[in-house]
């Protein structure tokens, strides 16, 4: 899985992408057919919003998350994330 990291208005430090990562691994844990993920990282005043687009094999799954730490937002937004992949894959197991 490849993912891509960037900052709007906030310098992404060697943890903060260490962190994105760990958290972003979780996902292929669930569901392997990951080819790559766009994460923005975006500071506006006091919001720090978190955002990603996982490109999947015939479509792509988009969420993102806003909280006053960034942290907290890249967990909400694995949260969310990590629920939208599990109904891809219950979807096309059905199939």
């Amino acid at each position: 899985m490849q993912i891509n990291l960037t900052g709007h208005h906030v310098e992404i430090t060697s943890s903060l992408r260490e962190y994105v990562n760990t958290k972003l691994t979780k996902l292929e844990r669930h569901f392997d057919h990951i080819n790559n993920v766009h994460v923005v990282l975006t500071v506006e005043k006091l919001d720090q919003k978190a955002e990603a687009t996982i490109h999947l094999k015939g479509t792509e799954i988009h969420a993102s998350a806003i909280n006053t730490d960034m942290y907290n937002s890249i967990d909400t937004l694995v949260d969310k994330l990590d629920r939208q992949v599990l109904k891809y894959k219950g979807k096309i197991t059905q199939h």
